[in-house]
């Protein structure tokens, strides 16, 4: 039995899974934590992989692995290859005024043409373009820039600070590279003329990697068995939807520390309005793509609020009317990336003395939080895509209260896979991809999944859209 392994380095940890590289069967795993906030040193990915491979009972028996990563974070390396700041993460909102910068130096529509995608405070090019204005001196030292996925494969490949092994090594995909601002997933080209408009200059960027194609082989004294494969690994976002074998008509809900909301699809999207994100999937296909900065923490500060834990939180929520009696709960607690608010502040609507319980305010949590998901799954299918089935994952898709509230405020089909690290599946199919080699990627079962289902609930929307929309009025 040929054994892969996939890495999944996410905001908050480390995820290692061990699985059989031709049934996908789960053999072990490991996981380990990384620090909290928006700005974090690369070496302690490195740590925390180490941790995880540790914990998963190490990897000398692997045949090949791949690294599924958080996406647009901003890794600079000078000639060396030292990093030259923190990395500035994907929900590091101080980047949002050279986003607009960006934005109107070069025109909303033109940036979609160009990349499929408008520039946020989220992205890697906004992140570039603020490291040229606020630290001059680091952006001067960039020789290269590079996403966390890309880096963490450069190290299992040898890379680092005085290795033999240098920056012409870093390799990517098209799936992460789709992400940065500055790739171009329609033609699968760099735009370095965008790279230069964020930095300041053009530096060295990754190789992109097609499917499937091997990034090279894990040199000794390595966490990973000397020869084994490496992946070109991907974002987050594939990997998750590779892991899944989703294909035409689903759309993946992910409910983690952000909400993505994803679907698969065989043509580029370019979106002018910014609310869909052209990107690429792990396949050779395109990924089309909203994604809100509040998701799995609303329910977090919730229960905190309550003094409740999750299970207690779902409970509540289950003992309140659907719509909350009016209550709306506007989660834009971390500032919002869809809308592009990353100033806004979360709100409460609809208070009176019967609507001030705890039952109310934690069904107005999981309401809220999945009106701003099915606002994307809006968007994405009039952008063109499909969408005939919602699958959910992430931290909270196990949760009964997720399982009511989903399918009343999505308006679709609902399927909960079994609980996985699907981001850490997706980059073990991937090596298992690499091992094989051939056209795609060999054929996972997906196990144990099942429909919730609810009655549909128009009237949760309205009411959300009606809140959501005074708040529009008054930022705008």
């Amino acid at each position: 039995m040929a054994l892969v392994a996939g890495v999944d380095s996410s905001t908050q940890s480390c995820k290692v899974v061990v699985r059989d590289a031709s049934t996908g069967a789960l053999v072990r795993s490991g996981r380990a934590p990384h620090p909290d906030g928006t700005e974090v040193h690369p070496h302690a990915w490195w740590e925390a992989l180490l941790a995880a491979v540790a914990d998963a009972g190490g990897l000398d028996d692997v045949e090949a692995v791949a690294v599924g990563g958080q996406q647009h974070g901003m890794v600079v390396l000078d000639d060396a290859g030292e990093v030259v700041r923190p990395a500035l993460l994907w929900n590091d909102t101080r980047s949002a005024g050279a986003a607009e910068d960006l934005v109107a130096e070069l025109g909303a529509e033109a940036w979609a043409d160009a990349v499929g995608l408008v520039p946020v405070a989220s992205f890697t090019v906004s992140k570039l373009r603020w490291l040229r204005d606020h630290e001059p001196e680091a952006a001067a030292r960039a020789a290269a820039v590079c996403l966390p996925h890309d880096w963490l494969t450069w190290r299992l490949l040898g890379g680092g600070p005085g290795a033999p092994v240098g920056l012409d090594a870093l390799v990517t995909d098209r799936g992460d590279a789709s992400g940065t601002g500055y790739f171009s997933a329609a033609t699968d080209r760099y735009r370095e003329d965008l790279l230069e408009l964020g930095l300041g200059r053009v530096v060295r960027l990754p190789r992109v990697l097609g499917p499937g194609e091997a990034a090279g082989a894990m040199p000794s004294g390595g966490p990973v068995r000397a020869g084994a494969a490496v992946g070109p690994g991907t974002g987050d976002n594939a990997a998750a939807a590779l892991g899944l074998g989703a294909g035409r008509g689903d759309v993946v809900v992910s409910i983690g520390t952000s909400g993505v909301v994803s679907a698969v699809s065989d043509v580029p999207v370019a979106d002018p309005s910014g609310i869909v994100a052209g990107f690429a999937d792990a396949t050779g296909r395109h990924l089309p793509l909203v994604c809100t900065l509040n998701a799995a923490r609303v329910l977090d500060a919730t229960a905190r609020l309550l003094g409740v834990d999750h299970a207690r939180l779902a409970e509540l929520a289950l003992a309140a009317p659907v719509g909350a009696d009016g209550l709306v709960l506007v989660p834009y607690l971390e500032g919002e990336r869809t809308p592009n608010l990353p100033l806004a502040t979360g709100s409460l609507h609809g208070l009176t003395l019967g609507t001030t319980t705890p039952e109310h305010l934690a069904r107005a949590a999981f309401e809220g939080l999945f009106c701003g998901l099915a606002d994307g799954v809006d968007a994405l299918v009039a952008a063109g895509a499909s969408a005939e089935r919602a699958v959910l994952v992430g931290g909270a898709a196990a949760s009964p209260a997720v399982h009511a509230v989903a399918p009343a405020v999505l308006g679709c089909p609902v399927t909960v896979p079994a609980p996985s690290e699907y981001v850490a599946d997706g980059a073990a199919r991937q090596a298992a991809w690499v091992l094989a080699g051939g056209d795609a990627p060999p054929v996972w079962e997906l196990a144990d999944a099942r429909a919730v289902e609810a009655e549909p609930a128009p009237h949760v929307r309205e009411r959300y859209g009606a809140a959501a929309g005074k708040l529009l009025d008054r930022l705008g």
